[in-house]
């Protein structure tokens, strides 16, 4: 069975100025045609809506909804992680499910279609996932030395609960200040063993360049290269204090940078120069981080806010146009996750992750730049539906797959005994 969405305005993200009034016929969740005049055995008339690659969170911690609103005094990163991480210790996979489910719930009502997720008991994260019908790049997050890096690669159940057609099973070393360089090495073997993406924090704070240099007299991303890390499909989270050469490095080992400008200035971090990074050849994506420590996973906010820190920084209005912004959230981050074969665009044979807005608003109205709109003025409210391989996760603006409140009150129960521990 097929389905046709009917008389859209289609915003393909192939290139700035295509932009056009038409028909996508949806089958074996694949985008089989756009064109006008077509027919299928569902269609649905979307003459007021405006369709859009689904947005892709490119770096996230999902089950960190627990701690959102949590220990937001805190004066830097250092601070903040030592007060998160005993409680990440204390969480089990039933934890970890239900702060999925309501990451899931969350990302689907802004538009997000996938997201890549750095965190603990992935295998329920992938359940969760199937559950609600959000593409996942699922790692499991690497700390310590060697001997712990084994022992969590020999413990996980991720194989089991992977769904080709809709996850894909990653690794992540945490950081360079928690991991050791044995980790490093060991991870970028592992993942060219199973042919995966590896992923790490880099060059998140001016603290963690500095103690790279005087530990291993040279830059966070040159330490890195010279471990072999950038050997294997990679990208890397942050990296707001990165210096020029190390930019270039990464450009030319095709290593890209998923920018975070909520988390970065909620912890103090700086603010990335992401067009100065872009002028160097970077791929920049986009992405929320956790819950924790933005305090949501909305891509929404996350694009204005990306926009409005780069005009502040630079003074430079055209620093980081709108479609440039939107670009980071589709296009970019599916090239950074190495998934720009099949999501990131609107284009025949590729994978059906729409999101149709509504831009027929008092927010949005009117409507004289759609970039603009898109970026400056939309909100959750706007997000008509949601589909992922070309099934309907939101329809009409309600959720098909989850049940909000229930996965709420589940949540609640969890974190107070979480929080009494």
């Amino acid at each position: 069975m097929n389905t046709v969405l009917k008389n859209l305005t289609v915003i393909p993200m192939t290139e700035e100025k295509k932009i056009f009034r038409s028909d996508i016929l949806i089958e074996d969740g694949i985008i089989r045609k756009i064109a006008p005049g077509l027919h299928g055995d569902i269609e649905k008339d979307c003459s007021s809506l405006t369709a859009i690659p689904g947005l892709i969170n490119a770096h996230t911690h999902l089950s960190m909804t627990y701690m959102r609103n949590y220990k937001d005094t805190c004066s830097n990163l250092q601070e903040w992680l030592s007060q998160i991480f005993p409680i990440e210790d204390r969480m089990d996979d039933e934890d970890i499910y239900y702060g999925s489910l309501l990451g899931l719930c969350e990302l689907i009502r802004s538009g997000c279609t996938a997201f890549a997720d750095m965190y603990f008991h992935q295998w329920m994260t992938a359940r969760a996932c199937k559950e609600a019908g959000v593409r996942g790049f699922l790692s499991l997050t690497l700390f310590g030395d060697e001997d712990e890096t084994r022992r969590r690669l020999s413990n996980i159940r991720l194989d089991s609960e992977i769904d080709e057609n809709l996850l894909r099973r990653d690794v992540a070393v945490h950081a360079i200040y928690t991991c050791s360089a044995g980790t490093y090495r060991y991870a970028a073997a592992w993942a060219k063993e199973h042919n995966a993406v590896v992923n790490t924090h880099l060059s998140e704070t001016r603290k963690e360049m500095e103690d790279c240099l005087n530990d291993n007299e040279c830059l966070p991303a040159f330490y890195l290269d010279r471990l072999g890390f950038f050997d294997v499909p990679c990208y890397v989270a942050h990296g707001v204090w990165l210096q020029d050469e190390e930019v270039k490095l990464l450009a030319g080992k095709d290593v890209s940078i998923v920018h975070n400008p909520s988390s970065n200035c909620k912890l103090a971090s700086g603010i990335a120069p992401v067009s100065h990074f872009r002028s160097l050849g970077a791929n920049v994506a986009l992405g929320t981080d956790g819950a924790s420590s933005n305090n949501n996973l909305s891509m929404i906010k996350e694009m204005r806010l990306a926009a409005m820190i780069s005009t502040a920084s630079t003074l430079d209005v055209a620093a980081l146009p709108p479609y440039e912004v939107l670009k980071m959230a589709t296009v970019n981050s599916a090239k950074a996750l190495k998934a720009d074969k099949y999501i990131g665009t609107l284009e025949e044979g590729k994978k059906a992750d729409i999101t149709l807005v509504n831009v027929q608003s008092c927010n949005m109205c009117p409507v004289n730049d759609i970039f603009s709109a898109l970026v400056f003025s939309l909100d959750s409210a706007n997000i008509d539906s949601v589909y992922v391989n070309g099934k309907c996760l939101l329809e009409n603006g309600k959720l098909t797959t989850l049940d909000e409140e229930y996965i709420i009150s589940q949540v609640y129960r969890r974190w107070e005994k979480l929080r009494k521990e």
